[in-house]
């Protein structure tokens, strides 16, 4: 079962992209406008109907107070002089005095006497077949026979009109009604312009108004979005590793609690990250210490073992069994030595890149013959492919994979080369390595380049030190390329190393 590395994040800086016409119609700025303007058109509507409703009702009352006293005085004055019971002719005439006497009301009166016909002749109330323009309601009609004084505004054919009707008492006895009933009809076409001009004025100076409001709203948005945007640059500093970065903390708002946040989180922020940092740089340092220290010791040992090697066939099974376990289990700390103080290197950043023009074929060639593999794996080599690359590095990419299959997966191991176009159009250098094992549980997959992963926990030993694939991708990445793991599908494994075929420059540190 492979034994994967753990792979480093891969830190990319935020997508900062401008804000276009729909994002800045959903942004904040166009609710708090939208808003406002909401805000003052509401109160400018409001305003209006309070204005229209108190204007009616001013304007109405005024013209209906003073019809009725105008009428009431006119009745006074002019029914003294009518005999009773008076006849129609006289009825007619007190009709006429009264037109006379209201033209600057514009009103037309009607009188009855006791049960009699309401004159001038012809007249009905409204609705009434024979004169539809009759505009005196019959509430008004009863309440007057009641001998109350009655008025009501009513609608007649789209025009408003004032009906008003007095009941007449003998002179000097109040209490006494006479029987003469006097009605009044008092069109309202002026008061209603008069309304309608208040109205159209209360909307032309709202529609201004809320014209108006646009620049206190703008200045209020920008009062409130101010410190938003101060935030979102902030966060985006200290995304890109700012750490330092501070708010400048002005009034004592929610706005400003929130900046003050803010800059504790900051700081908090920057605190654990530099101990974090600290911790890795000291188990780094201590890693890469520990390995050279082993250094030394582990050459003597490995020295002493390959003597000890060379005369284990003369010594009894024991001993012999002995000394290549303890042979093979010094060369594997060897081994786990020197992969520890590669990947310290990639992660000190001291992993330096040397690129040459090289053949990759013979590059590979080079690498299985250098490990007695050509009779194991099937290569398939096509000539004449060139690429800038690190050989020693490449060696170290191969042979890991190639070592892996051989151990985790099943032969024959098939290793493929060939050059091709990427996504984006440029040259690229695919080296490919199969096996036919059993595969790569695909719960396994995401995990294979991590260090010192197990994809079998009950499994405490390996040949391997855990570290090799970790290398591997560590290696690839150093030439800005990719190493992907999957399952072929007729089983088995399937790197794939994804690198480019040209790069520019010689040597890079």
């Amino acid at each position: 079962m492979r034994r994967p590395a753990l792979r480093r994040p891969n830190l990319r800086r935020p997508n900062l992209r401008r804000p276009n016409l729909r994002t800045l119609a959903r942004g904040l700025r166009a609710r708090l406008v939208v808003a406002f303007l909401l805000v003052a058109a509401l109160s400018a509507l409001a305003t209006s109907a309070l204005t229209f409703r108190e204007a009616r009702t001013a304007i109405l009352k005024r013209t209906q107070d003073t019809a009725v006293t105008a009428l009431r005085a006119q009745v006074n004055s002019q029914v003294p002089d009518l005999g009773f019971p008076p006849d129609d002719k006289s009825l007619v005439k007190l009709t006429q005095d009264l037109d006379r006497a209201g033209q600057a009301l514009q009103w037309t009166t009607h009188v009855r006497y006791k049960d009699g016909p309401l004159l001038p002749a012809g007249f009905r109330g409204p609705g009434e077949k024979g004169n539809p323009g009759g505009r005196i309601p019959e509430g008004v009609r009863e309440k007057v026979r009641d001998g109350i004084a009655a008025f009501q505004r009513v609608t007649v054919d789209g025009s408003p009109w004032l009906a008003i009707g007095l009941p007449v008492a003998f002179s000097g006895d109040t209490s006494q009604m006479s029987g003469l009933e006097v009605y009044a009809q008092v069109p309202l076409r002026e008061d209603e312009v008069n309304v309608h001009a208040l109205v159209d004025a209360a909307q032309s100076g709202a529609l201004p108004a809320v014209a108006l409001a646009v620049v206190p709203a703008l200045i209020a948005a920008r009062g409130v979005l101010r410190p938003v945007r101060e935030l979102r640059r902030a966060t985006q500093r200290i995304t890109e590793g700012e750490l330092d970065t501070r708010l400048k903390v002005t009034g004592g708002d929610e706005l400003a609690d929130l900046s003050r946040t803010f800059n504790d989180m900051a700081a908090a922020l920057e605190e654990n990250v530099a101990e974090l940092r600290r911790m890795e740089a000291n188990s780094r340092r201590f890693a890469a210490d520990v390995s050279h220290e082993l250094r030394t010791p582990l050459a003597a040992m490995t020295a002493v073992v390959d003597v000890l090697d060379e005369d284990a066939a003369g010594l009894d099974p024991d001993t012999a069994h002995a000394v290549r376990l303890i042979s093979e289990e010094t060369g594997k700390l060897a081994r786990m030595v020197e992969d520890l103080m590669e990947i310290s290197r990639f992660d000190a950043g001291a992993a330096a890149l040397h690129l040459d023009e090289v053949d990759v074929a013979e590059t590979v060639r080079k690498t299985l013959q250098a490990r007695g593999w050509q009779d194991k794996v099937t290569a398939r080599l096509p000539e004449g492919v060139r690429a800038r690359l690190d050989p020693r590095r490449v060696d170290v990419v191969v042979a890991n994979l190639v070592g892996n299959a051989l151990r985790h997966g099943g032969e024959p191991v098939a290793v493929s080369v060939r050059a091709g176009r990427g996504d984006a159009g440029d040259e690229r250098l695919l080296i490919e390595i199969a096996d036919r094992g059993e595969g790569i549980d695909p719960e396994v997959l995401p995990h294979v380049f991590d260090r010192f992963f197990k994809a079998d926990a009950a499994r405490v030993r390996s040949e391997g030190s855990g570290l090799g694939l970790a290398i591997t991708l560590e290696n690839v990445r150093l030439h800005d390329g990719t190493v992907r793991a999957a399952n072929g599908p007729e089983g088995g494994a399937v790197f794939t190393v994804d690198l480019p075929l040209r790069r520019g420059g010689g040597d890079e540190g």
